[in-house]
């Protein structure tokens, strides 16, 4: 006697309806959703102003300001004495108040050196400064 097996009718008959209906729905989100994007810069808004408004002139960068042991001020691998890592400063403010002052002082360096740069910033009118350090390895 021959055994007869039986083909799963689960494998012939494959549903795609709920995938069909997922890509619908996924394609009328982004069509609706890039109509709404250009609508905002489409409409004639004349915008207020302000007099202590200040324009941001380039993007928020990060000035880094090395100091060696000898209490000596290195900006971009250039030596410089303080005036001029001041004036550096001082450009730096005027490009973007919102600059990133990053100092990198030698540990077995004067604090004096560091302390100098940190009142620079502040004269300079740049509060967003920070003293970095290493990991603790151990």
């Amino acid at each position: 006697m021959a055994v007869k097996i039986k083909k799963s009718s689960a494998l012939v008959a494959l549903n795609i309806t709920p995938l069909i209906d997922i890509v619908f729905l996924l394609l009328i989100f982004f069509m609706v959703m890039s109509r709404f994007e250009d609508e905002d810069n489409k409409l004639d808004v004349t915008l207020p102003s302000a007099s202590e408004a200040k324009p941001l002139i380039s993007k928020p960068s990060e000035v880094f300001i090395n100091i060696d042991l000898e209490g000596k001020y290195y900006v971009s691998g250039a030596y410089m004495t303080l005036a001029e890592v001041e004036q550096v400063l001082r450009q730096a403010s005027a490009d973007n108040p919102e600059s990133a002052v990053i100092i990198r002082a030698d540990k077995r360096s004067r604090i004096d050196a560091a302390v100098q740069i940190m009142n620079a910033c502040n004269k300079m009118g740049l509060p967003n400064y920070s003293l970095t350090t290493s990991p603790n390895k151990g």
